[in-house]
């Protein structure tokens, strides 16, 4: 099957779902894209900061269509090496010469992140994007108000799942932790609670998978 057949396929009406609002807080940027297909991309960003970027969380990447943007998941976070900061190692640097390499490297942290979904017309859509993000483009992380409007369905559960070559399902239980810190703390539990009986329906003939999901979701509440 086609990537186009797949996509075509999963932009089913029950998916879509209405967001709220697309005029969302200022985006914090992670980094440019450096190369990108429709199931995913790889941005560079300068440096390591506190909260970006960070395993498991939502990120978006706007399209040049107008209302337009394709979400996704960060999965990997790699520090390539980098042949100067060899150099500075071996010469036994300063404090000040090793904070200086830390935060103006030379070499970009390579950010890698699975597509799980888009929106078109301001609708949020569970799918394959039908077109990848423009590399050079920034890469933003979601706002809470973002992140809620996005898992108000758990139709991008099955495209974590059925990733190749990713973690999924720490990937998955990652995410719903910043699903659910992105609600109000009266909603957490139930919003974890509908999380689990979703796998139920989608893992019900894999138990040992769905159980130690279950186990690690139950550890986020």
């Amino acid at each position: 099957m086609t990537n186009d057949q797949m996509t075509s396929d999963q932009m089913t009406s029950d998916q879509f779902t209405n967001s709220q609002s697309t005029s969302y807080p200022p985006p914090l940027p992670v980094g440019r894209i450096l190369q990108a297909s429709n199931r995913g991309f790889v941005v560079g960003c300068r440096a390591m900061q506190r909260e970006i970027p960070v395993f498991g969380s939502f990120v978006r990447a706007d399209l040049r269509s107008s209302d337009a943007a394709v979400y996704g998941l960060i999965y990997n976070v790699a520090l390539r090496d980098d042949q100067f900061v060899r150099y500075v190692v071996v010469a036994e640097p300063t404090e000040e010469v090793v904070r200086d390499q830390q935060e103006n490297r030379q070499v970009p942290i390579e950010v890698s992140v699975l597509a799980v979904g888009c929106r078109m017309g301001g609708r949020i859509l569970h799918c394959i994007p039908p077109q990848p993000p423009v590399t050079m483009d920034f890469l933003y992380q979601c706002a809470p108000e973002e992140v809620r409007d996005f898992t108000r369905r758990l139709d991008y559960f099955r495209l974590v799942l059925g990733a190749r070559d990713v973690p999924a399902d720490e990937l998955l239980v990652a995410s719903l932790r910043f699903a659910a810190a992105a609600r109000p703390p009266q909603e957490r539990e139930s919003f974890l609670l509908e999380a689990g009986r979703e796998l139920a329906r989608l893992l019900g003939g894999d138990l040992l998978r769905l159980d130690t999901l279950l186990r690690q979701i139950s550890g986020s509440r």
